[in-house]
């Protein structure tokens, strides 16, 4: 991949999933933050799971999970999301050196990524490179990144449409000898499920929320096989899952869980939306 940082891939989003104007967007980002209250975290976070909607629906939850990581110092953010356009690749990651935001431009692992390439070639996977996507469940978590981080950091940017175990696994241990050496928070970007009545999808989303908390990237994957439970980000949560076990992951915490009706007023087709955090 380009190392020129005039390869920027340009917001697709920013002005409709979220303001364009970047003091608005702060302010609105740092008051999701400040309205998250959470009980004291005893071990260090090293994972996320956050929704992916526009800010106006999901923002409030999705500041639980950043809030939990306010101020922390790391190296890389390695962002896990699935991919809504169709495609055949089971993995997909970008071609440009950036990610532009309002806030400015995140600039991309390359480095890691071809070592990444490199692992999971050998195991007969590759992460299809593409330019000028239009996928808001990856970008959409930069903003929060950048005004929660606070430092500047390196993206490393994983579309995931596998929802093979076997798949999965490479996929995990290839990013975790990535990531062993390093500062680094693992995200994985997922919204729950979709398009039911309020007291349905809050049943489904428990029990989805429940299999993140048991820590069981076998059990996200198998609720939604069998149309138990859903996330449509569930291969990026089984991965992140596995590889933060890898990198020493002790424990899962749910934080919040909301739907979209919040925000419509409308509970009779909503939205799930969950924050959780990774421990060790």
């Amino acid at each position: 991949m380009s190392s020129n940082m005039e390869n920027v891939r340009p917001s697709p989003i920013a002005g409709s999933w979220y303001t364009s104007s970047a003091q608005a967007l702060q302010l609105e980002i740092r008051s999701y933050l400040a309205a998250a209250k959470l009980q004291p975290i005893e071990g260090e976070v090293i994972g996320l799971i956050a929704p992916h909607a526009g800010y106006r629906y999901s923002g409030p939850t999705a500041g639980y999970a950043y809030r939990a990581v306010l101020g922390k110092e790391v190296d890389v953010v390695a962002v896990f999301s699935p991919f809504h356009d169709f495609t055949d690749e089971r993995l997909l990651t970008t071609s440009h050196s950036a990610y532009q935001t309002p806030l400015g431009a995140v600039p991309v692992a390359d480095d890691m990524m071809a070592v990444f390439q490199k692992q999971i070639e050998g195991k007969g996977l590759r992460a299809q490179e593409i330019a000028f996507d239009r996928e808001h469940s990856l970008e959409i978590q930069l903003p929060f990144l950048q005004i929660a981080l606070g430092k500047e950091f390196l993206l490393f940017p994983l579309m995931v449409r596998t929802y093979e175990m076997d798949e999965i696994e490479v996929v995990a241990q290839a990013a975790a000898n990535v990531f062993k050496e390093k500062k680094m928070l693992l995200i994985a970007s997922t919204d729950l499920s979709h398009f039911y009545d309020q007291k349905t999808a809050c049943t489904l989303d428990e029990e989805m929320l429940k299999r993140i908390a048991a820590f069981s990237p076998e059990q996200v994957l198998e609720a939604e096989r069998k149309g138990i439970a859903f996330a449509c980000g569930a291969g990026a949560v089984a991965a992140i899952l596995r590889t933060a076990q890898l990198l020493g992951g002790t424990r899962v915490q749910v934080l919040h869980h909301s739907t979209s009706g919040a925000e419509s007023g409308d509970y009779s087709s909503v939205v799930g939306y969950g924050a959780a955090i990774i421990e060790r």
